[in-house]
């Protein structure tokens, strides 16, 4: 996962963007997540990979606006996808309330990199959960990311 999410993104972006500054254009969208924003325990890794790639992407943007390339990191939450299956989240109650439909999020993502919006939270309730999380003392926040993902169990 840390592969994936961390070394592969960072390789394949440093790849690219020598010839994006070189031409002035070019656009890189990151898929970082709401899992981001906070601590995710029995899912650390993920939590933790999703902060990175947040964080690399919102640095890269700053990095790279000014020689017209733009960077985004689009966060969604569940997504009907078969990682929810993979993951073993598909058939949860909670994901099948809260999960979107990847159509939306894809529009959301092109729509904040054509913007140049350096994060997009997919979905008006995950962005006011992301929001809020700002407001929520970290062992609290911790504490009910563990017992969702706990829940699942």
């Amino acid at each position: 996962m840390i592969d994936l999410n961390c070394r592969a993104l960072v390789a394949l972006s440093h790849a690219v963007l020598p010839q994006m500054i070189a031409r002035g254009s070019g656009g890189i969208l990151n898929l970082a997540s709401v899992a981001s924003f906070q601590p995710g325990p029995w899912m650390a890794v993920y939590y933790a990979s999703k902060a990175f790639v947040l964080s690399f992407s919102e640095a890269l943007h700053e990095e790279v606006k000014a020689k017209g390339v733009r960077v985004a990191a689009l966060c969604p939450g569940p997504t009907r996808t078969e990682f929810a299956d993979i993951a073993g989240l598909g058939d949860t109650a909670l994901f099948e309330r809260l999960a979107s439909d990847p159509g939306a999020v894809v529009r959301d993502g092109l729509a904040a990199l054509a913007a140049n919006r350096a994060v997009k939270v997919s979905g008006a309730l995950n962005f006011a959960m992301a929001e809020g999380i700002r407001f929520t003392p970290r062992s609290l926040a911790r504490r009910i990311a563990g017992a969702l993902q706990k829940a699942r169990d």
